[in-house]
């Protein structure tokens, strides 16, 4: 102390070094071991070298790269996890719809969870509805006299969605007419899967349907909600149709899907998830783990787990919820690897798919099959 009680002043050399006393040198190096890496893109730089070189950036340019590499590890994996698909959001306006195909055509998911918005987009596609550009600054009470429905910057025909409700609604007659033909459970019931799987007989010749690809490839598709969908609205209007008329109507049994989907997973020798948002799809193949014990079975939660979101964690909702979080649940193994990237889907989907078909990731994975007898799985 100087005479005035003042500190005596230090050089910067004699701070910095009186500063940095007592560091963990060896713990500081550990921490320090590995510095990122600028991304570099050339004329030639491939989606999945563009991905592999967000492994050493930052933020969530780091969390995608991270996320390919689990989704490649889970295709790779020689015990072959069973790989549950979870699509929410309006993905086919979004133009998700041929990398969601492309998905089940090469072998990269085996099950498939989605929200019924977007099967019901995709059949008002097969049908021959179309999405067009549209503007987020329309004049929405000009399109309401239209009958033009807007999702964001995308228009949508309402006349052609009637039409596509009303499809249904026939459709769904033909299995209350002939329920042999059908083999419908009792009470004129199925499952989402049973259900979705009939009406994608009418897709399997449009190559870019996901119910049609589902249908040529026998993998099952779930929409635990349908009733909250287009789909959802023609099948109320068979049953009010079938009511008047005295009929028994034909209805979906969400109940049946939890029967059903859980029987897939206590036969996997492994699972795996990929969540596209999160929702009720998300939450559906969670839940199915912990049903596993109905069966007598602890699956021990997914081996490998992702997800794409724009959904913060600190809300407390479902969608942005951490796949280290669901492990509290025994949803997602202790030892699972797993990778969350906060990112719009629409950006991050066909780079995750980009990435697993550049590495041919999915070579030699063969397609499970599936033998069904009424809602028990063979």
């Amino acid at each position: 102390m100087g005479s005035k009680g003042k500190s005596t002043p230090h050089t910067a050399d004699e701070y910095v070094h009186a500063a940095a006393v007592g560091v963990d040198r060896k713990r500081k190096r550990a921490l320090l071991g590995r510095p990122t890496t600028p991304v570099k893109v050339g004329k030639s730089t491939t989606v999945s070298q563009l991905i592999d070189s967000y492994k050493d950036a930052s933020f969530q340019a780091r969390a995608l790269g991270k996320a390919a590499g689990v989704f490649e590890q889970m295709l790779r994996d020689r015990k072959r996890p069973t790989i549950f698909l979870g699509l929410a959001g309006s993905l086919i306006a979004a133009g998700m719809r041929q990398v969601i195909v492309d998905l089940i055509e090469q072998r990269m998911v085996d099950v498939i969870v989605s929200t019924g918005a977007i099967i019901s987009q995709d059949y008002y596609q097969v049908r021959g509805g179309r999405h067009y550009h549209g503007t987020p600054d329309a004049d929405d009470k000009e399109l309401r006299d239209l009958y033009i429905d807007r999702l964001y910057d995308t228009f949508i025909d309402e006349e052609k969605y009637w039409e596509t409700d009303l499809a249904v609604s026939r459709f769904a007659d033909t299995l209350i007419a002939q329920p042999g033909r059908h083999s419908l459970g009792d009470g004129g019931t199925l499952s989402s899967r049973a259900f979705l799987a009939l009406l994608g007989q009418k897709a399997k010749k449009d190559r870019g349907s996901i119910l049609g690809a589902c249908a040529r490839n026998g993998v099952p598709l779930f929409v635990p909600a349908l009733n909250d969908s287009s789909i959802g609205i023609g099948l109320t209007e068979h049953y009010h149709r079938a009511r008047r008329k005295g009929k028994t109507p034909f209805q979906i049994s969400s109940i049946r899907d939890n029967y059903e989907l859980t029987q897939i997973v206590v036969k996997s020798r492994a699972t795996a998830a990929i969540y596209v948002s999160g929702g009720v799809p998300k939450n559906y193949i969670n839940d199915s783990i912990v049903m596993s014990y109905i069966f007598g079975l602890d699956t021990g939660g997914h081996k490998y787990a992702l997800q794409i979101t724009t959904d913060a964690p600190h809300w407390g909702g479902l969608g942005g919820s951490t796949l280290s979080e669901a492990t509290s649940w025994g949803k997602v193994s202790k030892k699972a690897t797993h990778e969350m990237a906060f990112i719009e889907t629409s950006v991050a989907l066909p780079m995750l798919y980009g990435y697993a078909l550049q590495k041919n990731a999915a070579k030699g994975r063969t397609r499970l099959q599936y033998t069904w007898d009424g809602d028990i799985l063979k």
